[in-house]
């Protein structure tokens, strides 16, 4: 058997990483060769230790700064950076502010090129591109039905849903998604769909009435969680194809007016999954953001959701290149 090195021990795999971390108000920067995030309380300063190597995303939020040091061991680690407002939204870039998702990736020449070349192999191809969305619109169903009918936490808060109305909602969807003749129409019926999941989630939970408000324009408690969740989501995304050295810009459905739009189609994967019936219970029990926050970490965790994005994004990426061929 071949002998592992203690750096080889350290090592944890994006998929199996549990922590996405949002921080504001503090200082990160290297202590003792550790990365710590400090904070002020009154004339004392809180130094909080940062996993790295079991860490996938750090958002930084309002009030924060960050050492070229710290920098330096985030991306020995792997870890993806992003700069966003307060309450995790909107998400902001230092070099390019009027995108709406872009990372600080880590830079690493060793990352697998074969799900790189499949893809490229496929996506200059129209129609193998609509393949590649339908797909991805599939996988999303599935997982759907799979988390809001499968999860006993969101029962235990009262999110019961009536299975049959689900699957029928998700299986009319399907056949849609079977039809489409294009990107345009498949982006029509995913936005038809989740509207329809905004009124079952919003009438089981007995929320009232809920109209989904322009990313932050919403002045209702759901809005603002769906907001603010959604971009733990993103970050899986960009995440999960770092990992598999795909670009954010070669996305299959979300990529037409957005340069990150890869992040995009890999997020809906766990978006309405996890996330929607999330900020709807949140919405209902009265959370605060931090507890909304560390519920939807908790359901992403324990749903594996960032193995999930990476194993579908490499089924599509092969299956779709072996039907261009």
């Amino acid at each position: 058997m071949d002998e592992l090195s203690p750096s080889d021990l350290k090592t944890i795999l994006h998929s199996k990483r549990a922590n996405i971390y949002y921080l504001e108000h503090c200082r990160v920067l290297v202590n003792g060769g550790r990365v710590e995030y400090v904070t002020d309380q009154g004339k004392r300063q809180l130094y909080w230790n940062i996993p790295i190597a079991n860490t996938t995303t750090i958002l930084l939020g309002i009030g924060t700064s960050i050492t070229q040091a710290a920098m330096r061991e985030l991306a020995k680690a792997g870890v993806l950076v992003g700069f966003c407002g307060g309450g995790g939204t909107p998400l902001f870039s230092a070099n390019e502010l009027d995108v709406d998702v872009a990372w600080f990736s880590p830079q690493s020449e060793y990352r697998p090129t074969e799900y790189l070349q499949a893809w490229v192999r496929f996506w200059f191809e129209d129609e193998a591109r609509l393949r590649a969305a339908k797909a991805f619109q599939k996988a999303r169903l599935a997982w759907i039905e799979r988390q809001w009918l499968g999860q006993r936490v969101l029962q235990e808060y009262g999110f019961v849903l009536d299975a049959d109305k689900l699957r029928a909602l998700l299986a009319a969807s399907a056949s849609m998604v079977d039809v489409a003749a294009d990107t345009t129409s498949l982006l029509t019926e995913e936005a038809r769909l989740t509207k329809e999941l905004f009124k079952l989630a919003a009438r089981t939970l007995k929320y009232g009435d809920f109209v989904r408000a322009k990313r932050g324009t919403g002045t209702d408690p759901a809005n603002r969680f769906l907001d603010h969740g959604n971009y733990l989501a993103y970050g899986l995304g960009a995440t999960a194809a770092w990992v598999l050295g795909l670009p954010h810009g070669l996305a299959v459905l979300h990529g037409k007016t957005r340069r990150g739009g890869l992040v995009f189609d890999i997020a809906d994967l766990a978006k309405d999954a996890l996330i929607l019936p999330q900020a709807f219970i949140s919405a209902v029990r009265g959370d605060y953001e931090q507890e909304f926050r560390r519920a939807c970490i908790e359901n992403l965790t324990r749903a594996e959701a960032l193995d999930h994005m990476i194993d579908t994004v490499k089924r599509v990426a092969i299956d779709t290149a072996r039907s261009a061929a």
